[in-house]
């Protein structure tokens, strides 16, 4: 299916979750009525697709389109954490594929993270017109797979470098975090580091923390029971004032409005 054909489909969404996965996850073998598309931020896992065998990591892509024959299991020492989409067309429903490989290395990017974060959080909270926003989101996540597979092939990495950054900050956005720790941490020069993370990201090693602590703030502030103190202090910023000038500047709202 070409771009111009997608573009004239709307996405049904059955299922969304965010999968931490157990040592002992798996995917019961059976074929699917439905479209998979897995985006894997940590771990390890092995999924079975028509009987063919697929190591996947971080950074990595799954799509398995429907009809096929899927079954999956995590690794038990590296154990998987993704966010998956079962999907189909409408109005059809039918069984078009998406023209992406069944693993599409390093394409889980930044942007897309932040447009799961959004997609996430409007699927969750379920306000007024939230299902128009999520497939309006969906489409963003599609398109930028679809994209960045066409624009980098097979050839795209993400530095290893900037690629454990990333997971670090992910696992540790709530501790007092700089750039020269974290340079040490992938022993490179605070400087270099900083154009490298800007070239593979876009953004900032600061501006992407915020992005991360910001993110998470919003998610933590919509399930209501925290007051905007506390999700200050839980997502790393020590000053209330320095949180909700951040959080302004990136949701464009105060975090005041987002509590319950």
């Amino acid at each position: 299916m070409n771009l111009e054909k997608i573009e004239r489909m709307h996405p049904g969404i059955l299922f969304f979750v965010e999968r931490k996965c157990f040592p002992d996850w798996e995917i019961v073998k059976q074929q699917i009525g439905f479209h998979d598309l897995t985006f894997v931020l940590e771990g390890e896992s092995t999924y079975i697709v028509d009987g063919v065998e697929y190591a996947v990591e971080a950074g990595d892509v799954i799509y398995i389109p429907m009809g096929s024959v899927r079954e999956a299991y995590s690794s038990k020492d590296n154990p998987m954490h993704s966010f998956a989409f079962n999907f189909y067309w409408l109005p059809t429903g039918g069984p078009d594929p998406l023209p992406l490989q069944t693993v599409t290395k390093n394409a889980f990017t930044e942007e897309i993270a932040e447009y799961i974060r959004q997609f996430s959080h409007s699927w969750l909270s379920q306000q007024p017109g939230y299902i128009m926003r999520t497939k309006a989101l969906f489409m963003l996540i599609i398109h930028r797979v679809i994209t960045l597979r066409n624009q980098h092939g097979d050839d795209y990495h993400i530095d290893r470098r900037v690629k454990r950054v990333m997971e670090y900050i992910t696992g540790h956005y709530q501790e007092d975090l700089d750039s020269n720790q974290i340079a040490k941490l992938v022993d490179l020069n605070p400087v270099y580091l900083g154009k490298l993370f800007k070239k593979y990201t876009g953004h900032s090693f600061k501006k992407y923390l915020n992005m991360v602590r910001v993110n998470q703030a919003e998610m933590l502030l919509s399930t209501g029971g925290f007051t905007v103190t506390e999700v200050a202090e839980r997502c790393g910023f020590q000053d209330v004032s320095y949180f909700s000038n951040v959080f302004k500047a990136i949701k464009g709202v105060p975090p005041s409005t987002i509590t319950r």
